[in-house]
């Protein structure tokens, strides 16, 4: 087993496996406990479950995260809370593979917002690898008929879900800008800062009527959330990283969406479309080109 975790190969594909298992658990909580309630209790139990393990990294770092705190805080709001609260509100409304899908337009985001504000140009291949990619996104959004597009005919769930995946794209762009922490001071710093931005939206929910507490069922689903989508698979992912560089270890987030895909179909039991294998072979195989782009240029 040791020999398993040394190998980044292992290690990157059980961090897909476990982030496209957050649509999944995401949706079997849907009814079952309120959105925004369901991502502050996703923070307060990550930060219980960090702190022991992280709590000498931030005494030792304490005077740059005061120094930094801002871009901290505005680093958790959008790209934990936010993201987070759209995600499983989407999930209300729509299905958990279109959810894992449409989340793969992240590197679109990442591209534009990269190009706009730091004039990183694509090369061919790159643009190639995106254009396919939005239009697997297309896809799924308009439910295989395009022509809802046209009409704004949209549903909630997927609308909902396109601005998370904005927002968590942008937090990607952002982050060229982060302080220089210890993976574990960051982690438990966001986690912390997610809780406490996290908290209005929560309140706002239960005076407007619309919390729903989570019984035992949403209770082992948070508890999951909290473990493996939020801990356990940042810190392998970082972990890969150190092994393979970032420009390999981030190929293997293609596979999210194939796992989410797969588990929604056996958990769920969700239909798989036509149009749900249409976008993934357009997605999977758009960011892949992509990264071939990628590669060429470093």
């Amino acid at each position: 087993m040791r020999v398993l975790f040394r190998n980044p190969f292992f290690i990157l594909t059980l961090v897909a496996l476990l982030w496209g298992g957050n649509a999944v658990a995401g949706k079997i909580a849907a009814g079952h406990v309120s959105p925004m309630l369901l991502t502050s209790l996703r923070w307060f139990f990550a930060c219980i479950f960090i702190a022991p393990f992280a709590w000498q990294d931030v005494r030792r770092e304490w005077t740059m995260i005061c120094q930094h705190w801002v871009t901290l805080f505005l680093f958790a709001a959008l790209g934990f809370t936010a993201f987070n609260a759209l995600f499983y509100w989407a999930l209300n409304y729509t299905s958990a593979i279109n959810v894992t899908i449409e989340q793969s337009g992240m590197p679109l985001v990442v591209f534009l917002g990269n190009f706009l504000l730091f004039g990183l140009r694509p090369v061919k291949l790159q643009l190639l690898g995106f254009s396919l990619t939005l239009l697997g996104v297309i896809i799924t959004v308009a439910h295989g008929d395009i022509s809802s597009l046209m009409s704004l005919d949209l549903n909630r769930g997927d609308a909902l879900m396109l601005l998370a995946t904005l927002l968590y794209g942008g937090y990607t762009v952002a982050l060229r800008f982060r302080p220089p922490l210890h993976w574990r001071s960051m982690i438990l710093i966001l986690a912390m800062f997610a809780l406490l931005s996290s908290l209005p939206l929560s309140m706002y929910e239960y005076y407007a009527g619309h919390t729903i507490l989570p019984d035992a069922k949403s209770l082992v689903v948070v508890l999951y959330i909290a473990i493996f989508p939020s801990l356990i698979a940042q810190s392998l992912y970082m972990r890969g990283v150190d092994l393979i560089g970032g420009n390999r270890a981030n190929l293997f987030i293609n596979l999210v969406p194939v796992f989410g895909s797969a588990l929604a179909v056996v958990i769920l039991a969700e239909d798989f479309q036509t149009y749900h294998f249409i976008a993934l072979i357009l997605v999977v195989g758009g960011i892949m080109l992509a990264e071939q782009g990628v590669k060429k240029l470093t």
